[in-house]
């Protein structure tokens, strides 16, 4: 098991995750299956005229992307039980079509809960642009095993 337990986070920790271009591609996809075709993200006529002059990605669709970047980070994988909950979400900036954007992931605070297999751990996403600028930020909340847990699961395997 690649991923880390709830002991093995420590509050503060920062990692930062590997940059992704936001295509043409990516905005046009998610807006079939989202059924989200506002024309700020799919009328580059439109969007033209807007305040901002172009269309721009959906915010869910960053949204979505960080938590991919979140996963490529690796320090989840197969500890990770559970979302509990995305809070404080704010879409600070647009992101545009050819942005480049990194997850910048802050632990704000770890517990364990109620039973010894498994502990709660909050981190702070902020999505950030090739300027670095931060165009989405958030409380992301996910149950993690103990080591007990993990141990467990081990054993199983």
């Amino acid at each position: 098991m690649r991923g880390k337990c709830i002991e093995e986070f420590e509050v503060g920790q920062v990692d930062e995750s590997r940059a992704r271009t936001v295509t043409e591609t990516d905005v046009v996809t998610f807006s079939w299956v989202s059924g989200d075709v506002n024309p700020m993200h799919t009328d580059a006529v439109h969007s033209a005229k807007s305040p901002v002059g172009q269309r721009i990605a959906h915010g869910a669709l960053g949204l979505s992307i960080a938590t991919g970047l979140s996963a490529s980070l690796g320090y989840l994988e197969g500890s990770a039980v559970a979302a509990l909950g995305v809070d404080e979400w704010r879409f600070l900036k647009p992101i545009l079509f050819n942005d480049t954007i990194h997850l910048r992931a802050t632990v704000v605070s770890t517990r364990p809960t109620s039973k010894p297999d498994r502990g709660v751990l909050v981190r702070r996403m902020e999505l950030v642009n090739q300027h670095g600028d931060i165009v989405q930020s958030g409380l992301m909340t996910t149950m993690v095993l103990t080591r007990a847990g993990r141990d467990a699961v081990l054993s199983q395997s």
